[in-house]
């Protein structure tokens, strides 16, 4: 069919053209919206400019086609080739392109807002300055296509390959990549701001000064990537790999990374403000100095010997764990919730609930912390709901007291402080404590749980660098089995020689709470 006589029929009402032959022709500025060319064959066509709005393409061959400027709004463009055509400055808003094969094709500044694009092929296309916000791109090829400075706000790019892909300066804020395959892109000063990444492969990606704030990484492949100066302030990196990326002044305040991989990576510059080191595999980091001040503008910068970076970087969260010598049952299990959740309303730091192990002897409930300033304040607190509680917080008051003993003469001002501080937050828990005695006595003088409450526990507390430290250790814990028979009062009797506990020497305590590296300094805390 030639393009005169298409033009002729459309003009008198015709629509339907499926599977006609307009290979070549000359449409260009054609007036056409709503045409129904499915199948048709309009490869080296000239349609730049044309107006198909909503026109069906699905099938259609449009290899080589000119397309320029081109209006395609909401068009049919399911499974068409359009292989190296010319869609620049199209418009193809709210498009369905879905299965559509785009290799090599150009589309400079189009505006593709809203377009499906699932399952394309648009290797090779250049897509550069294209306007692409919340189209979808789910599963579909875009290998080395130029998508630099291109918009793609929430766009939906999950599953989708972008090998060897340029999005240098592209806007993908809010934009969906969870599972995508990033490897070897080029992201610099790319906008990914609050992202989905989760699972993402970025390994050896170029993301040197992105903004990737509030993205979420959590179990994204980063090994080897250059994040140099990006912006990853509030990121979630759990789990994440980052074996041998490159995050020298990368800003990594308030980010979450529990569970990170920072194998032989380099952080030397790297702002750390308000971020949790704990929980992290550090191995071989490389690190000479951090910026931990408040705003990041350098005033609080912490300087490293090798050895004390792997002391920075530490790979366990401290914690208070309560050994109680017998099985937990399901109503001591409410009860104790119970207790907890009243004590929380009146200790804000136990903001996390316990976990709880039972086996067939015993029961361990363990509190995880954020750091190791909290281990002696927090022992004495959830403690409470135990018998033991008496002997166990004297046992502490009197590990704490061992911090002003003469060994202080030979410390360090910020280790001085640290201790300030340490005694400081355990105080307010001495007053805490008393205060819920008395406002919460009822919880504790119930019957229900009366048994488990009663029974002989042991204290541990665990730092941040997996030392251990025991700080009350039932003379009859473990032994319950062997004196069943014994009455509550034996019990009772055996608890001033708990309360006997051998303390360890001081230069013990000032190791367990880490104040003999600088790097624990005031931001740690």
């Amino acid at each position: 069919m030639e393009a005169e006589e298409l033009l002729r029929k459309y003009a008198t009402g015709v629509r339907r053209f499926i599977g006609v032959n307009l290979s070549e022709a000359n449409l260009s500025q054609a007036n056409l919206p709503r045409v129904n060319l499915r199948n048709a064959c309009l490869s080296v066509a000239n349609l730049s400019g044309a107006n198909l709005t909503r026109a069906n393409l699905k099938g259609a061959k449009l290899n080589v086609a000119k397309l320029s400027s081109s209006n395609l709004r909401g068009a049919n463009l399911r499974d068409a080739d359009l292989n190296v055509a010319n869609l620049i400055r199209a418009d193809l808003s709210g498009a369905d392109l879905s299965r559509a094969s785009l290799i090599r094709t150009e589309m400079l500044r189009a505006d593709l807002s809203g377009t499906d694009l699932r399952g394309a092929n648009l290797s090779g296309a250049m897509l550069k300055e294209a306007k692409l916000p919340h189209a979808n791109f789910q599963g579909a090829n875009l290998s080395e296509v130029d998508l630099s400075y291109a918009q793609m706000r929430g766009a939906n790019l999950e599953q989708a390959t972008f090998r060897r892909t340029n999005l240098r300066w592209a806007d993908l804020s809010g934009a969906s990549l969870r599972n995508a395959e990033l490897r070897q892109v080029k992201l610099s000063g790319a906008k990914l701001i609050e992202a989905d990444l989760r699972g993402a492969n970025l390994r050896w990606a170029d993301l040197s000064g992105a903004n990737l704030s509030g993205a979420d990484l959590s179990g994204a492949k980063l090994s080897g990537a250059n994040l140099s100066g990006a912006d990853l302030s509030g990121a979630n990196l759990l789990d994440a790999s980052l074996v041998y990326a490159d995050l020298t002044r990368s800003n990594l305040m308030g980010v979450d990374w529990m569970g990170a991989d920072l194998s032989g990576a380099t952080l030397t510059g790297a702002k750390l403000h308000g971020v949790s080191r704990f929980g992290l595999k550090s191995e071989g980091t490389v690190c000479e100095w951090v910026d931990l001040s408040a705003n990041g503008d350098g005033t609080h910068i912490q300087r490293f010997s090798s050895e004390q970076v792997t002391d920075f970087f530490n790979e366990s969260l401290p914690t208070v764990r309560i050994l109680v010598d017998m099985v937990l049952d399901p109503a001591s299990h409410v009860a104790l919730a119970e207790i907890y959740y009243r004590i929380a309303r009146h200790y804000p730091l136990l903001k996390r609930s316990p976990n709880i192990e039972v086996t067939d002897r015993r029961t361990v409930i363990t509190f995880r912390l954020d750091n190791d300033t909290q281990l002696f304040p927090m022992a004495y607190i959830v403690v409470l709901p135990f018998r033991d509680a008496k002997v166990t917080q004297t046992n502490i008051k009197n590990l704490v007291q061992l911090l002003q003993t003469k060994e202080r003469e030979s410390l360090e001002a910020g280790q001085l402080r640290y201790i300030e501080r340490l005694r400081g937050a355990f105080n307010q828990a001495i007053e805490r404590a008393n205060a819920i005695r008395n406002v919460e006595t009822q919880w504790f003088d119930r019957d229900t749980g009366r048994d488990f409450f009663n029974t002989p526990t042991h204290i541990i507390l665990s730092n941040s660098k997996n030392q251990t430290l025991e700080v009350q250790h039932h003379p009859k814990f473990g032994k319950q089995r062997l004196q069943a028979a014994e009455s509550k009062n034996s019990l009772d009797s055996s608890l001033s020689e708990a309360c006997t506990h051998t303390l360890p020497p001081p230069f013990v305590i000032f190791d367990f709470v880490k104040i003999s590296s600088p790097a624990l300094d005031a931001d740690r805390l």
